[in-house]
């Protein structure tokens, strides 16, 4: 990687497509690596951005996401997925839940809200890859919900200052019709703050 890459590592907290998350900002020209979750804060690299993985059931439920508390206070861009997202929601004092309706497989979302950053450029509507028991019920304060499907209110939402994200869905498959702009989007909003 040059001297001027944008460094965003990935927090691995288990989640079945931790390396599509890697891989994905590799394409984009991102110097990254994939980062245990209970690795202390001090040992993390001097990063542009931070994505928090997906997990296994319940663990954005449980809180048990090792240091992903720790790397919230991080005042850098951070994209949470799936777990990450809902992890993300209940530390800011929003809330996740049990889904009433598990999804699996592809899911039309529509974008809310103008569908904030992370969204920019993709469609009003869209295909997108789902693997979730467990969904965020509860926005937590300062945050805008910024996509939502038939069954799930917040598939996406977004802090008003603009460096907390948050997707259930999994943007880094290849089901996912915009997940490669969504990347690019975030990779975008990192190289900005850095600026």
């Amino acid at each position: 990687m040059g001297a001027d890459s944008l460094v965003i590592d990935v927090i691995d907290n288990g989640g079945q497509w931790t390396h599509r998350e890697w891989r994905m900002l590799r394409y984009l020209g991102v110097d990254t690596k994939i980062v245990e979750n209970d690795t202390p804060v001090e040992e993390l690299r001097k990063l542009d951005g931070l994505i928090l993985s997906g997990g296994a059931a319940r663990v954005g439920l449980t809180g048990e996401l090792g240091n992903c508390g720790a790397f919230l206070e991080l005042d850098i861009p951070i994209l949470g997925i799936c777990a990450g997202h809902q992890f993300m929601a209940r530390f800011y004092g929003g809330n996740a839940c049990e889904a009433p309706k598990p999804e699996f497989g592809a899911m039309v979302i529509s974008l809310q809200n103008g569908g904030g950053k992370i969204f920019a450029g993709t469609g009003e509507t869209q295909t997108v890859w789902e693997s979730h028991n467990d969904e965020v019920s509860e926005v937590p304060d300062g945050f805008f919900i910024t996509a939502s499907s038939s069954s799930c209110k917040v598939q996406g939402m977004e802090n008003e200052k603009g460096d907390r994200f948050g997707l259930q869905f999994h943007p880094e498959v290849n089901d996912s019709e915009f997940g490669k702009e969504m990347f690019e989007n975030f990779v975008e909003i990192c190289r900005k703050n850095r600026n």
